[in-house]
C-alpha cells in the first residue's frame, strides 16, 4: 500500500459516510404532514441526493417540487420533481429562472400544506432572486470570492442583496408550513448562514454587512449599498428546522478509515478556518517533526480554508493547501498531505482537492516549475496535474466542508 492509495481510501470512505441519504431518512422517519399538499424544494450541491431519498420515502405524497443544483450534479429524473442546474459559485440566469419557478410552486398554498425544504451548501449561488441586477450580483460575488472573505461574511452580505435569502423564502411560503432539512457546510452549523438561510431568522445585522464590505474592500453600486441597509426577518413562525450531517461526521469517518489502515490518529480540529497556504505549511511542519518517529501517523483537520486571489491561475483551496505543504515535506519519503472538498469540487475545477508527498517539489523543479511561483499565481491545479496530484471524485452528492490529512508512513 502507498500513501497515495491510503489517501484515496480515506477520502472515499469519509465521503460515503457523509452522504445525506440516512440523515434525510431519519429526519422524515416520524414526521407527520397531515392531509395537505407537500411541495418539495431542494437547493444546493447535495440537492439531488437529498431529494431522491425524500421522494423514495414519501412515495406519492409529493404533489410537485423542484431540485436546483450545480451543473453536473443531477443524476437523472425524479418524478414528480423538476430538475434544474445552475451556476456556482457565481449565480447565473438559470439560478434566477429556477428560483422564480420555486417561488411559483409555493404560491397559493394553504395553512394545512407543507413545503419540504431540503437545503445544502452551494444554495447561496443556486437559489437567488436578487434585489439588484444579475450583472451587479455576479460582480460582487466574484469580488467577494477573490477577496479571501470567509463564508459567514459573504453570506451576511449576499442575504441582503436577495429577496429569498435571510428568511425571506419562508415568508413567501406562508401560510404554508416549512419543514427544512439542512445539510451543514459551515463550521459551527449556523442555520441562518447555510445557503444564506432562506428559511431561518437572520442573526446578522446591517452594520455587520457594511463592516464586511469595508473589511474586504468591496466596491458597491448605489442600489446594492441601499439594499445592505435594509434589515432582514428576525422571527419566523411557520418554520421547523432539522440539521443533519456536518464536517464532524466527515472527520470522524476519515479518522476511522485511517485507523483501519493501521494509523495512529489525531484529530486537530473540525473548525479549520485560515488561509489555505498557512494550513498546508502547518501540516507540513508537523510532518517534518514526526517523520522519523517510527510511528504510522495520521493527523486530520476538518473545516474550510480560504484563498486570497492574487494571480490568474486555476485551482481551489484544497489544491493550494496540498501544494503549499509540498514545500515543507520535500525530501521526506514517508510523508504526504492531502485535502479535499466533500462535494467533489474544489474551486472552479473538476478536482475535489490535491495530494502532495515528499517527491512533489522535485518533480515540479525537474519541469522548471517553482512552487512559490505557482502559489503566487494561484495555479495549483496545473502544477498538481503535472505530478499526478489531483484528487478526482466527480460530484459526490454531499457537501459538508473539507477534510485535510497528514499521513506519515
Amino acid at each position: 500500500m502507498t500513501l497515495r492509495t491510503d489517501a484515496e481510501t480515506i477520502m472515499q470512505t469519509a465521503i460515503r459516510a457523509s452522504l445525506p441519504d440516512a440523515a434525510v431518512a431519519k429526519a422524515l422517519e416520524h414526521k407527520g404532514f397531515g392531509k395537505g399538499k407537500i411541495v418539495l424544494v431542494a437547493i444546493g450541491k447535495a440537492a439531488w441526493q437529498m431529494a431522491k431519498t425524500a421522494v423514495g420515502i414519501l412515495d406519492g405524497r409529493i404533489s410537485a417540487g423542484i431540485v436546483i443544483t450545480k451543473y453536473g450534479h443531477s443524476k437523472g429524473a425524479l418524478p414528480p420533481l423538476e430538475i434544474w442546474e445552475a451556476g456556482h459559485p457565481v449565480p447565473d440566469e438559470n439560478s434566477l429562472k429556477a428560483t422564480q419557478r420555486a417561488i411559483e410552486l409555493v404560491q397559493g398554498l394553504q395553512e394545512e400544506d407543507t413545503v419540504l425544504f431540503l437545503i445544502s451548501g452551494g444554495g447561496s449561488a443556486l437559489f437567488e432572486k436578487p434585489l439588484i441586477s444579475l450583472q451587479e450580483l455576479q460582480s460582487i460575488t466574484s469580488d467577494l470570492l477573490a477577496s479571501g472573505a470567509d463564508i459567514v461574511s459573504m453570506n451576511t452580505i449576499r442575504k441582503r442583496l436577495s429577496s429569498v435569502k435571510g428568511g425571506k423564502f419562508a415568508h413567501l411560503c406562508a401560510p404554508a408550513k416549512v419543514y427544512a432539512i439542512v445539510l451543514s457546510d459551515i463550521i459551527g452549523d449556523p442555520l441562518d448562514m447555510i445557503a444564506s438561510g432562506p428559511a431561518y431568522p437572520d442573526s446578522s445585522t446591517c452594520e455587520e454587512a457594511l463592516a464586511a464590505i469595508r473589511k474586504f474592500k468591496i466596491q458597491l453600486p448605489a442600489d446594492a449599498e441601499q439594499a445592505l441597509r435594509e434589515e432582514t426577518p428576525k422571527a419566523l413562525d411557520n418554520v421547523e428546522t432539522v440539521i443533519t450531517g456536518s464536517v464532524t461526521e466527515l472527520a470522524a469517518a476519515g479518522r476511522q478509515a485511517a485507523e483501519k489502515l493501521g494509523y495512529e490518529t489525531c484529530l486537530l480540529t473540525t473548525s479549520l478556518n485560515c488561509q489555505a497556504k498557512e494550513a498546508g505549511s502547518f501540516l507540513a511542519a508537523i510532518g517534518r517533526q514526526y517523520a522519523s518517529s517510527g510511528k504510522k501517523l495520521a493527523v486530520l483537520a476538518g473545516g474550510e480554508t480560504v484563498v486570497h486571489l492574487h494571480g490568474h491561475g486555476k485551482g481551489g483551496r484544497n489544491q493550494e493547501m496540498a501544494l503549499a505543504a509540498a514545500e515543507g515535506i520535500a525530501g521526506l519519503d514517508n510523508v504526504a498531505v492531502f485535502s479535499f472538498g466533500s462535494d467533489g469540487t474544489d474551486g472552479p475545477t473538476d478536482a475535489a482537492g490535491g495530494f502532495a508527498d515528499g517527491h512533489t517539489k522535485q518533480q515540479l523543479e525537474e519541469q522548471g516549475i517553482a512552487i512559490s511561483d505557482v502559489l503566487d499565481q494561484n495555479d495549483a491545479y496545473h502544477a498538481l496535474a503535472k505530478t499526478g496530484g489531483l484528487l478526482i471524485t466527480g460530484a459526490t452528492g454531499t457537501n459538508v466542508n473539507d477534510l485535510s490529512v497528514l499521513l506519515i508512513g
